[in-house]
């Protein structure tokens, strides 16, 4: 590539840096007071973009398009208040998880909404007045705009830092990031204090959206692409750090830049698409950082806190009543295509209840006995099933046989990225899952000839004798409940209860003799494989397997159903995963806006029930029976 494209590339990344900056500024600052990492930071920005796309029309352009770019900076910053007043000061004391959740919620309430405002078409803004037209740089042409956009990143972070440094309001901030019982302590009214923290860090991610109006059109998918960049852009800068996330937003704009500008090389006769890096160098970048520096450029290393919420008890072998109900659901689920005669539909919904189960009940082994969180056990779910279709697919082996090989190629999967996660913990081991998902999602995504690319595989059905729907639940039945009960089996023996020790007193548990690393890497590997067993269940159920599989939604999917259910029970994800993907089916069927009343459901029930639906019928049944002792 010529060296005048290669700096106008470098620019092009200069300039959505500044946007990515403020987006990934409002998150750590977010986090860095309130302690909740906002899954729906990237609706605040979709929103910045449609509203100033609506006050520029409706204002009629010309020189109120820039006061409208700072209006809907302004109107994101104040829904951004609400949200922080209605919604999340009444999960404050919930765990972290359970705040998550709330957010996710969220999200799929925001994006609904967007949906009945402004449609599902995308809307392109104006060209920004005296700023229209473009400049000549080394004999290219590059927008007037972009260059505006370069020097907004350095004007906001000098005004962060002046806010932040020279005023009384910027040092109860940093003294909130640093001890906010502290700063409770000397009087400071710190429900409006992050009430403030969170309307600054919404309205910035709006300005955010709102700037790139003349740039791209507004989009409903807006939401999910900008929160995985700003949550990379966060951790890689370090959590709570403004300063990193400037650093973190250039080093990544700049390298997206550069595998756009290198295009493709030939090395030895073999073509390599360095453009096709676009869609994951940032994850790789961000799995490098927390390899070599786990808590980011800038940031510091976190406390080994598990963070808020109440102490877990020890776990409880099943009593009668527990055995009883399961009991009576072994013989519902026995007899349900017997009762289901006449309704194939309901036979393959209960095929996708089981596999969900499986799948949420591996991902719960690692986050609530183990301590593990993840965002990308997804990773796990698409390797067992791209396995077992590619196994019968591409070396004609039989479905049976390929069954026993999913999970151990998701076994391997895990026990490679294993090795790197659990030298992590919290946040930061949560994105390292993600960036590792999203490495193994680019794969299969563009990997055309071996994996189908997007399009997926088709024609990968049972055998013939499994051909009936009946016989496959049957089958889906059987290794779903050996798995259940192999991880149930798994946490009661010696290594489960080394695995709690090392979750709760990892120090104490290193006195004694135990390898904590070693636990939660051999612990990460099985959940890797009961996952990767759900998933090749999943593609012969469904014929089919495409790259959704693997995709951060099928990850968030995982989470809701483990936090639903109640992190803290045996049968949470279980219920939990039930739940959703009931819920889910039956939503979608009955509304064009089936997120908005998904995302009204779980807000719900986070409110209700923080616990998880089990953990407070759990909790409600102990109380029963101390009142009766």
């Amino acid at each position: 590539m010529e060296f005048s494209g290669l700096v106008v590339q470098l620019l092009n990344g200069l300039a959505g840096a500044s946007s990515l900056f403020m987006v990934g500024a409002g998150l750590s600052l977010i986090f860095g007071v309130t302690r909740i990492v906002n899954f729906a930071h990237g609706s605040f920005y979709m929103l910045g973009i449609y509203i100033a796309y609506t006050l520029a029309e409706r204002l009629g352009g010309g020189g109120w398009f820039w006061p409208s770019l700072l209006l809907a900076s302004l109107a994101v910053g104040a829904i951004g208040a609400a949200v922080e007043m209605l919604l999340l000061r009444r999960v404050y004391r919930a765990p972290e998880l359970f705040q998550l959740l709330a957010t996710f919620a969220l999200m799929l309430v925001i994006k609904d909404a967007a949906l009945w405002l402004w449609g599902p078409e995308d809307l392109l803004g104006p060209r920004a007045p005296g700023l229209a037209g473009s400049v000549l740089i080394l004999g290219r042409r590059f927008p007037s705009y972009d260059l505006f956009l370069i020097g907004v990143g350095p004007v906001v972070l000098g005004a962060l830092w002046l806010l932040l440094t020279r005023t009384r309001w910027g040092t109860l901030v940093r003294a909130a990031t640093q001890d906010r019982e502290m700063v409770s302590a000397l009087g400071v009214n710190q429900a409006w204090l992050f009430t403030a923290v969170f309307a600054l860090g919404t309205s910035l991610a709006g300005l955010g959206g709102a700037l790139q109006l003349p740039r791209e059109p507004a989009n409903l998918g807006l939401d999910l692409l900008t929160i995985g960049d700003a949550f990379v852009v966060v951790v890689v800068g370090g959590m709570g750090s403004i300063p990193g996330a400037y650093v973190a937003a250039l080093l990544i704009a700049e390298v997206k830049a550069i595998c756009i500008g290198i295009g493709s090389v030939n090395v030895a006769g073999i073509a390599f698409s360095f453009s096709k890096l676009t869609l994951v160098v940032e994850f790789l970048v961000m799995a490098l950082v927390l390899v070599v520096r786990p808590w980011g450029l800038l940031g510091k290393p976190q406390s080994t806190s598990r963070g808020q919420g109440a102490a877990e008890a020890p776990l409880r072998r099943a009593e009668m009543p527990l055995k009883i109900a399961a009991g009576a659901l072994l013989v519902v689920l026995l007899g349900w295509p017997f009762a289901t005669a006449g309704s194939p539909y309901l036979t393959v919904l209960a095929i996708d209840l089981l596999t969900a189960a499986l799948f949420a009940a591996s991902l719960h082994f690692i986050m609530g006995p183990a301590g593990m969180h993840s965002f990308g056990h997804a990773a796990y779910f698409g390797l067992g099933a791209y396995g077992a279709a590619l196994l019968v697919r591409w070396l004609a082996m039989p479905m049976e046989l390929s069954l026993v090989f999913a999970p151990l190629i998701a076994g391997v999967g895990a026990l490679f990225f294993g090795w790197f996660c659990v030298r992590l913990s919290g946040v930061y081991l949560a994105m390292l899952t993600l960036a590792f998902a999203q490495i193994i999602w680019s794969v299969v995504f563009q990997w055309d000839d071996f994996t189908g690319g997007s399009n997926g595989m088709t024609g990968v059905w049972p055998a013939e004798w499994l051909a009936d729907k009946s016989r496959y639940y049957y089958l889906t039945l059987a290794l779903v409940g050996a798995g259940v009960l192999l991880i149930r089996r798994a946490l009661f023996a010696p290594f489960g209860y080394a695995m709690r020790a090392g979750r709760d007193s990892p120090l104490r548990a290193d006195a004694i003799g135990i390898d904590v690393k070693g636990i939660q890497w051999r612990a990460f590997v099985l959940a890797a494989a009961f996952a990767g067993l759900s998933g090749a269940l999943y593609a012969f159920s469904k014929g089919s397997i495409s790259p959704d599989a693997v995709s951060v939604g099928r990850s968030v999917d995982g989470l809701v159903m483990v936090l639903l259910g109640g992190l803290q029970t045996l049968s949470g994800p279980l219920v939990g995963a039930v739940s959703f993907t009931w819920l889910q089916d039956a939503v979608a069927r009955n509304t064009d806006y089936w997120r908005a009343m998904l995302g009204g459901i779980i807000l719900l029930i986070v409110l209700v029930f923080p616990q998880g639906i089990a953990g407070f019928f759990g909790q409600w049944f102990d109380k029963r029976k101390g009142a009766n002792v």
